[in-house]
């Protein structure tokens, strides 16, 4: 794109002006007067109007690379917080590997060298479920989807069954809420997979900060050209500080600390939902609990 610098814009103004005038005072024959009037008129008006029109295209072009610039340093601001987060996330297991392999040959107990193998062992599978989790969040942005109707009803139902059957369920009050009168959910289209992924990943993620005694509801309901699934929990809130950021990849609020996770939950959840022309959001009260939103089109 060719770059115009803004002095120039005033180029036609000026040589119009300076045309203009030059015709206005040139000695010309009495019956030319009136036509000399009106050219030195006409002429310096195109000017200006030239002049006007490089004017916006400068503002125009002006505004366009502002965007760009802006656009390019909050992505170099979102590439520096996401590599160090990934730098945080696999330092911990990886420095636990290297010690517990480091001191194996030094075990002579078979108990310990057993549990500081089963040790090893799990940072690995940290490690492993980070990296797949990573690969199926690029995937999702690149790779086209294969969409058919879904059934809600019954996926939901299936989704809260799983979860019904998670060690962490135990004492949590858990309900669904689906209409069935005097009409079920309309069908919505999708890839069914990836809907129960991102529901499962909501759902495990009110168990993992809430305690035996709270309560957490799955709910959904049709609302205009719309479909609404919530799930609603009465854990510890999420500060409004941080409610900005939590759908970025491994982001992890204070809540998270010594919660196990590598932090890419919501931001898979987002990025499904994104991909079916739905949208996420958040409702939250420290203190009380909170609520995410999901709103699907329905078929047409």
């Amino acid at each position: 794109m060719t770059t115009i610098r803004w002095p120039w814009i005033f180029l036609p103004a000026v040589l119009g002006a300076g045309t203009g005038l030059l015709i206005h005072f040139s000695a010309l024959p009495d019956p030319l007067v009136f036509i000399q009037a009106k050219l030195s008129l006409i002429t310096f008006g195109f000017s200006i109007l030239v002049s006007l029109i490089l004017g916006l295209i400068y503002l125009r072009r002006q505004r366009d690379q502002n965007l760009v610039d802006y656009a390019q340093k909050e992505f170099s601001k979102d590439r520096r917080r996401f590599l160090q987060r990934l730098d945080h996330e696999l330092k911990n297991p990886l420095t636990a590997v290297l010690a517990g392999l480091a001191n194996l040959s030094m075990i002579e107990d078979p108990d310990k060298r057993e549990a500081t193998l089963e040790s090893v062992g799990i940072q690995v599978n940290r490690i492993r479920q980070l990296v797949s989790e990573l690969r199926k969040l690029a995937d999702l942005e690149t790779r086209p989807l294969e969409f058919s109707e879904v059934d809600l009803t019954n996926l939901i139902e299936e989704t809260y069954q799983l979860v019904l059957d998670h060690e962490a369920a135990l004492g949590r009050e858990l309900s669904l809420s689906i209409p069935h009168a005097p009409w079920p959910l309309p069908s919505v289209s999708g890839d069914p997979d990836l809907l129960t992924l991102a529901f499962h990943n909501l759902l495990i993620n009110a168990l993992k900060f809430t305690q035996p005694g709270d309560t957490i509801e799955l709910r959904a309901f049709e609302d205009g050209i719309q479909v609404v699934i919530e799930v609603a929990d009465t854990g510890p809130g999420i500060p409004e500080d941080e409610a900005d950021f939590i759908w970025e990849e491994l982001y992890r609020g204070e809540a998270a600390r010594g919660v196990q996770g590598s932090g890419l939950g919501l931001a898979l959840v987002r990025a499904i939902i994104s991909r079916h022309g739905g949208e996420i959001s958040l409702r939250s009260r420290p203190g009380e609990g909170t609520v995410f939103a999901i709103r699907l089109p329905i078929s047409k």
